[in-house]
């Protein structure tokens, strides 16, 4: 395996217990216009919305005085139908176009922000470097019958059993399981250097750790899965106006390619288990990059308070 640890990690780590809890915010439930209470975010459990959502709950807790700052773990599609219906204040890992059709039955109770994320996403079935294959059509000769996927809720899924494994006449097989089960799927077969044949995507931490590349698409079964996205938060339509604190935080958000794949690496170094204190460990290490979101909803709760 590719060792591409952080040495810094172990420092940051250290910091968390030291994090001083910021002032801010008053009491009461999530639609306080000065900030604190507490507030729902949706959570896909990609790593990457993992990462994001704990840095923001992190942040909103002990540096703007919210009381709680609750994480709901659900399925793609339950998770725009939360926030559509006020149940979730927002969630942060909003694929575009590709999440279009979710958006299309809310759009009327819920608010794209600008795209958060200012690197290039990459999406699409992949295999490591020490496989002699370079596209979807040479996949028969992959040494493995097996798509290795994620969760059975991911978009991409339908497109691989429908067009892609089809088009290409493959004698594969797409397995479901799930994020974290992939990933241990993908270091096992890795380290052993045996075939193995999964989803891969950019930003995550398996960029940092591991050299694979993604299959070329001549016949472009894969559709528009492999074309870069943009990745943006959805809040409820409401947010601004009755929580104008969380509002300005989740608007003033902006992180690039290898902040993000950073942030993920010390998640998975500090305790994977429990992504909060890798976090906010990276974000001790990164007040450039988390300060000025904070500032920002700072400024919402002076105007909310005056």
């Amino acid at each position: 395996m590719k060792p591409k640890k952080l040495l810094s990690v172990i420092v940051s780590a250290l910091l968390v217990g030291a994090v001083a809890v910021g002032c801010g915010g008053g009491s009461g439930g999530g639609d306080s216009a000065s900030g604190g209470g507490t507030l729902t975010l949706g959570n896909i459990g990609w790593d990457e919305n993992i990462a994001l959502s704990n840095l923001s709950k992190g942040l909103l807790e002990e540096e703007l005085g919210y009381d709680s700052v609750e994480l709901q773990t659900l399925d793609v599609g339950p998770l725009f139908q939360g926030v559509g219906s006020g149940d979730l204040d927002a969630f942060q890992d909003v694929w575009m176009p590709n999440h279009q059709q979710y958006i299309d039955p809310v759009q009327d109770d819920v608010e794209l922000l600008e795209p958060w994320y200012e690197g290039v996403t990459a999406y699409g079935i992949a295999v490591p470097d020490y496989m002699d294959v370079e596209s979807l059509a040479d996949l028969n000769e992959a040494g493995t019958d097996e798509i290795t996927g994620i969760e059975p809720g991911a978009l991409f899924h339908a497109q691989i059993r429908d067009e892609v494994i089809p088009t290409y006449d493959l004698d594969m097989t797409l397995t479901e399981s799930s994020t974290p089960a992939m990933l241990a799927e993908l270091q096992r077969a890795y380290e052993a250097e045996e075939p193995i044949v999964f989803l891969g995507w950019s930003p995550h931490w398996m960029n940092a750790e591991y050299d694979f590349h993604y299959l070329e698409d001549p016949e472009d079964g894969q559709g528009n899965f492999d074309e870069p996205s943009q990745l943006a938060t959805l809040v409820r339509a409401d947010l601004e106006e009755d929580d104008p604190v969380a509002y300005a935080f989740m608007e003033a958000v902006t992180m690039t390619e290898d902040e993000m794949n950073e942030l993920q690496a010390v998640i998975q170094d500090v305790n994977p288990d429990e992504p909060l204190e890798g976090a906010m460990a990276w974000a001790e290490e990164n007040r450039g990059v988390v300060d000025p979101w904070v500032e920002a909803a700072e400024q919402a709760q002076e105007q909310a308070g005056s």
